[in-house]
């Protein structure tokens, strides 16, 4: 069955190349990507999924659905397909969606046979306002057995960790008069952006070393002789699980606190993107996937152990099913994601060639896991034991 699934994923293979280049070819940002949204659900249709679009009012968003009719196990494999302001593609979500995309009909082709259901999530927007989130906390994916994604990189990876994110917004109000005239009538909306600054940066002497702190300022005024009667900044506060980033974002609001009364302003604080919790990785699932890789000549030293890079909206799937995100070489050249060489490299041939090669490694993960109960249970039972352990 195996063999049939990778006959069926090579026998699409050109058609999934030219659905990822075209992607590629034509970068959208987050809910915005409506000619991905298009090709990818009329892919799905035309290979017998049942699409809904739209999702929870998230206009690009969908989930295609292929369901044997027999019972089995529910595996969601989720497809990615936002680019990046100015740089499109990256960070090789052209790849991502396609990877997804190709094993959900590799596995259909067994599926008949095998039983079980297929879902293909549709999730804009990860680099900001990830529909993993939404979708999560709609109870989306709790009914789903496992879940798989994998992402491109310049080295294969074991699923590992991520980092839990608040996005927050600081809008300081003041007062504003003439600087050289009456700056004493003024109330300065940026001097209180820049204390809320040096406090973080005090603030860091404190903090355990997983933690990330870093902001902008994105309003400081308008002319150098005007008091600025407003000013905003906005910081990404993270670490290594959602309990300690809370604890941090507490302390971090403080030091915002402070600073509008030190210099007499108002303040204002919202989160301007959606907060992310640090991915839970199933390691028995994910040792099914490397074990796979293992088939292939892809030896046990050729995979790195999961690193830390940065946040992902699948940290709030990975609470409510188990999942895993390794990352696949699809580049010869040591390029970091969201730079123009990475991108530059993931639109040849090779990464296209590797995209393929990680869809089939998806779905014969997924076949392994569906075809083996007690497998599935060993994966199920660890995957309570996590998240016991995060709540206490």
């Amino acid at each position: 069955m195996k063999e049939l699934i990778y006959t069926t994923i090579d026998g699409h293979a050109s058609d999934f190349q030219s659905i990822s280049t075209y992607i590629g070819q034509n970068p959208e940002l987050g809910h915005e990507e409506y000619l991905a949204a298009d090709r990818l659900t009329k892919e799905l249709e035309s290979h017998g999924f049942q699409v809904e679009r739209g999702v929870l009012d998230i206009p690009t968003s969908f989930i295609a659905v292929y369901d044997s009719g027999k019972p089995g196990p529910t595996v969601a494999f989720l497809a990615e397909y936002d680019a990046l302001p100015e740089l499109g593609h990256a960070c090789g979500h052209h790849l991502i969606c396609m990877m997804s995309i190709g094993a959900a009909v590799g596995l259909k082709s067994v599926l008949d046979e095998i039983g079980g259901v297929i879902r293909v999530y549709g999730t804009p927007a990860e680099e900001t306002k990830g529909a993993k989130v939404p979708m999560s906390k709609a109870g989306l994916f709790d009914d789903v057995d496992f879940a798989l994604m994998a992402h491109p990189y310049y080295t294969y990876e074991r699923s590992g960790e991520s980092l839990a994110l608040d996005a927050i917004q600081f809008e300081y109000f003041g007062k504003a008069a003439h600087a050289a005239a009456s700056p004493y009538e003024g109330v300065n909306a940026l001097d209180a952006v820049l204390l809320l600054f040096s406090s973080i940066n005090a603030l860091r002497q404190q903090l355990r070393s997983d933690v990330r702190i870093h902001g902008v300022i994105t309003e400081g005024g308008k002319a150098a002789n005007i008091i600025p009667d407003y000013a905003v900044a906005q910081f990404y506060v993270r670490s290594s699980t959602r309990a300690y980033t809370d604890e941090v974002v507490t302390k971090v609001l403080k030091c915002a606190e402070g600073a509008a009364l030190q210099t007499g302003c108002t303040l204002q604080t919202s989160n301007y993107e959606y907060s992310y919790d640090e991915l839970n990785t199933n390691e028995t699932l994910s040792a099914v996937f490397n074990r796979n890789l293992e088939a292939f000549g892809i030896t046990e030293d050729q995979i790195q152990s999961g690193k830390d890079h940065g946040s992902l909206d699948l940290g709030n799937v990975s609470l409510h099913c188990p999942t895993i995100h390794p990352y696949m070489k699809v580049i010869d050249e040591r390029h970091l994601l969201h730079t123009p060489e990475f991108r530059d490299g993931a639109m040849r041939q090779q990464a296209l060639d590797a995209m393929i090669f990680t869809a089939k490694m998806l779905a014969v993960t997924a076949y392994d896991v569906m075809t083996h109960p007690e497998l599935l249970l060993e994966i199920k039972e660890e995957f309570q034991r996590s998240i016991t352990n995060a709540k206490s």
